[in-house]
């Protein structure tokens, strides 16, 4: 055994790493059941003049600017950071002075999750690299544990890797980027540099560079999100963008040999990274003695002031100056500085907006103002047009007004949430502009004869003890007496009610058949071949007469079926499309609740996507076709009903197949109506825990949690497997987890139903669809399409989103930790309670 090998084999079964700053070689590599403590050990501890401090695990390479990883800090270092850093080594592998450079990190695990003194880093027995807080809590983890994980090493490129006994690459952190790019490392498609929230704070914030189809696209999160920063080629399918000494590359595939595309970069003398600032700033830094910026991206496209937060919010950027709106037709003060010393933070409104006072909102006109971006919400308008639209709708915050020549025929732009605004300069941009912020009247400016207070709803009423003592005894005395009397009267118009409901329902128009409960029991014989159970009740198979097969749901008898029975008849029964299960008739015979629907031949989805049942899996073209048949269902209640229809239950089990494979949406059992004029309703859970969306947390829904649970629908049928799959490895359970992952590492293929050799023959085809799953998916609910457009999408009309969130699991809704919901707190809404056939 070589001096080398002792002393590796000493330091990775060490509980803290062996470091010194004259270290004579590097250490880049670690085995399996290593732990690191994060303490204040002299040997392995280095502060640094700028404030920051490095513990050092593992180093590679020696004499220069060489990566290291380990634990790092700034400022009053309370918390750390497991990062991969830049930091100056000398000719015996050791770290030079702390006076000569600082570590620069180029990668951090945990940016919105920091560690404190003597948490622990653990490379654990199962091969899963492991970030604990102090408190045991768990901060971070590769998620890799049964993986074949043999060891962990850094690169000479700096990518952190953990590999198997065939040094195959089963993790590595080039695939998990934070804020910034190597060079030699890949931002592929669908993944994300996102920046630092400011220069001081690490936790990732609202701006972020996203890889598409398209090319690069810098942005800022809002809803929806703003873009102020595209690079790309159209109608080519963009594969990736590489760092290497001298551009940044766009190619179309892992198989080209030179780039489509390239942003020319300084050649490197040095070491070098590219960096997305907390600003929205692209920009390359280089050791020279000392790291300097050598170049800004985006700068040499955008100028000064074309970026989201370089006044922050609502300030205006003006030759790279910041300040605030401020009225030319009123002396009031609508918006201030955040703080006086630094413009550049924003400015934040006096008074601040509240939709419960919107008849006091006005506009603080910006003549000769622009805005990063634009994006028509009505075109051929004009100004005042554009500023009706805004009032009338309480989440937008300004109304943007561009026109050429012609001031009545320009564009509106309604957006929900401000950030930097800016002078426009009208011989470079080429058009008009004008910014109307919406901003709330102040209370010297309100009419005497208007009062806002909460004073106001008590004054001048009186509340002496006396009077309120005998007025309260007074009415429960009353109270008592009226609620015997109601009471007997209800007990002896039960009866008469039930049998007023049965004549209403015959002369309700457009309603379905009627049948008795004989009827039904004849047809069902006697209720013998059950199909299935759930809901609010079980599905018998049956034949009419007229040797037409019918499914009967039979539902219990619960008060809440009994509430709004009529209601969904009526509703549910009006409506016909043919990727809905048909609703033929009914039973209300005195206590008998029955539904007829036509009968599913091939019965629900479930079976056939995940059952393993059947001799041939679904074939690649019928999987698509059910795909879009779930989708034309959705899209009619949710835009083509006079209210519009949530169905709140969608999955495999509610999705039903006829003799020709077409899909139908059934089991309306959870359901809610909602106005054409509402856009989004307050309700309790409901639902099947796997497939909620995440706002249901908030129990605020629209018919987005229905896409939502499409988009998990969409992946099963092409995994060929069950969201939750308790028979799968700990790291694989939860198809949501499994499904990012894989996304994330460019590894879509391996998603795809093994059990179907026609599907993994269609594997571009597949994955395609799969990211129409994840537009489905996004965890702001406005971030997903509406069904409509998932339609376009599937019959090639329109292309996916491009700026995709990866981050749509939600971990309550994913492990089905759902809160209990207070039924008082939810607002009844035409609820309904209609149960189709499973």
């Amino acid at each position: 055994m070589t001096f080398f090998q002792i002393f590796l084999f000493t330091y990775v079964l060490s509980s803290s790493p062996i470091f010194t700053t004259s270290q004579p070689f590097d250490y880049p590599t670690a085995t399996l059941s290593t732990s690191w403590i994060n303490s204040v050990s002299a040997n392995h501890s280095i502060d640094f003049t700028d404030g920051s401090t490095i513990r050092a695990i593992l180093l590679r390479g020696t004499f220069g600017p060489r990566y290291a990883c380990g634990f790092y800090c700034k400022g009053n270092c309370e918390t750390y950071l497991f990062a991969i850093f830049i930091v100056q080594t000398n000719s015996g592998g050791g770290i030079t002075s702390p006076s000569i450079g600082f570590p620069q990190v180029v990668w951090s695990a945990n940016p919105n999750n920091p560690v404190r003194i003597n948490s622990t880093l653990q490379l654990t027995y199962n091969g899963d690299l492991v970030l604990k807080d102090v408190d045991g809590t768990l901060a971070w983890s590769t998620n890799t544990a049964r993986r074949s994980v043999a060891g962990l090493n850094l690169t000479e490129m700096g990518n952190l890797i953990l590999f198997d006994e065939n040094e195959s690459v089963v993790w590595q952190s080039f695939d998990h980027h934070t804020d910034c790019l190597v060079p030699g490392q890949r931002l592929k498609s669908g993944q994300n540099l996102t920046a630092s929230v400011s220069s001081s704070n690490w936790t990732q914030g609202g701006i972020y560079l996203s890889m598409t189809n398209q090319g690069l696209i810098a942005s800022i999160r809002s809803n929806p999100p703003q873009v102020y920063f595209e690079y790309g080629i159209t109608n080519v399918k963009l594969s990736y963008a590489m760092f290497i000494n001298g551009s940044l590359d766009l190619y179309t595939n892992s198989t080209e040999t030179s780039p489509l595309a390239k942003i020319d970069i300084p050649p490197a003398s040095s070491a070098q990274y590219i960096k997305l600032d907390y600003d929205g700033h692209l920009k390359i830094f280089e050791w020279l003695t000392g790291w300097k910026e050598v170049a800004d991206i985006t700068t040499g496209y955008l100028g000064e002031c074309n970026y989201p937060m370089v006044c922050g919010e609502n300030g205006i950027c003006s030759n790279g100056q910041c300040s605030c709106p401020t009225s030319t037709t009123d002396s009031a003060n609508y918006f201030k500085l955040i703080d006086g010393r630094q413009p550049n933070l924003g400015c934040s409104q006096v008074i601040p907006l509240t939709c419960d006072a919107s008849k006091f909102h006005k506009f603080l006109d910006l003549d000769e103002a622009t805005y990063f971006t634009f994006t028509a919400d009505i075109s051929s308008t004009n100004i005042n047009r554009c500023k009706e639209a805004c009032l009338k709708n309480c989440s937008c915050k300004a109304a943007i007004f561009r026109y050429g020549s012609n001031s009545f025929d320009g564009d509106c732009y309604l957006p929900s949430q401000i950030f930097s605004l800016m002078n426009n300069e009208k011989d470079k941009s080429h058009y008009n502009s004008t910014i109307s912020i919406k901003v709330q009247v102040p209370p010297s400016a309100i009419p005497p004869s208007v009062d806002l207070s909460p004073a106001s709803a008590t004054k001048g009423k009186k509340s002496p003890l006396g009077a309120i003592l005998g007025s309260g005894i007074g009415i429960l005395l009353a109270t008592v007496a009226i609620g015997i009397l109601v009471f007997i009267i209800w007990k002896k118009r039960k009866n008469l009610r039930e049998e007023i409901e049965e004549d209403f329902l015959d002369q309700l128009p457009g309603m379905p058949t009627r049948f008795s409960f004989e009827d039904l029991k004849n047809a069902t014989e006697n209720f013998n071949k059950k199909l299935g159970e759930g809901g609010f009740g079980s599905v018998f198979q049956g034949t009419l007469k007229d040797g037409t097969e019918i499914a009967v749901k039979c539902l219990d008898e619960m008060g809440q079926v009994k509430k709004s029975f009529l209601a969904e008849v009526e509703t549910i029964g009006s409506i016909h499309h043919v990727n809905l299960v048909r609703l033929i008739g009914f039973c209300a015979d005195k206590s008998h609740r029955h539904l007829v629907y036509e009968y599913m031949k091939n019965g629900s989805l479930d079976k056939w996507i995940y059952g393993r049942t059947t001799a041939t899996p679904l074939d690649w073209k019928r999987r698509k076709k059910i795909i879009l048949d779930i989708a034309r269902g959705l899209s009619y209640l949710h835009e083509e009903c006079r209210q519009k229809i949530v169905h709140l239950d969608i999955k495999p089990q509610n999705i039903l197949l006829d003799e020709n494979f077409n899909a139908k949406l059934s089991d309306f059992g959870l359901s809610k109506l909602i106005d054409r004029n509402q856009s989004q309703v307050v309700t309790n859970m409901r639902g099947t825990p796997g497939y909620l969306a995440p706002e249901w947390l908030s129990s605020v829904i629209t018919e987005k949690v229905d896409v939502y649970s499409f988009g998990i629908v969409i992946l099963e049928i092409l995994c060929g497997r069950r969201n939750f799959e308790k028979s799968e490895p700990e790291e694989e359970r939860h198809l949501l987890s499994l499904f990012k992952t894989k996304a994330q590492n460019g590894q879509w293929l391996d998603l795809i139903d093994k059990h179907s050799e026609d599907m993994q023959s269609h594997g571009g085809e597949v994955v395609e669809m799969m990211q129409v799953a994840v537009w489905c998916l996004q965890g702001y609910y406005a971030n997903r399409p509406s069904m409509s457009t998932v339609i376009k999408v599937l019959e090639g009309v329109k292309d996916v989103e491009k700026d995709l969130d990866y981050n749509f699991v939600s971990p309550e809704i994913a492990t089905n930790r759902i809160p209990e919901v207070d039924s008082r707190d939810a607002t009844p809404l035409l609820p309904s309670t209609l149960s189709g056939p499973r």
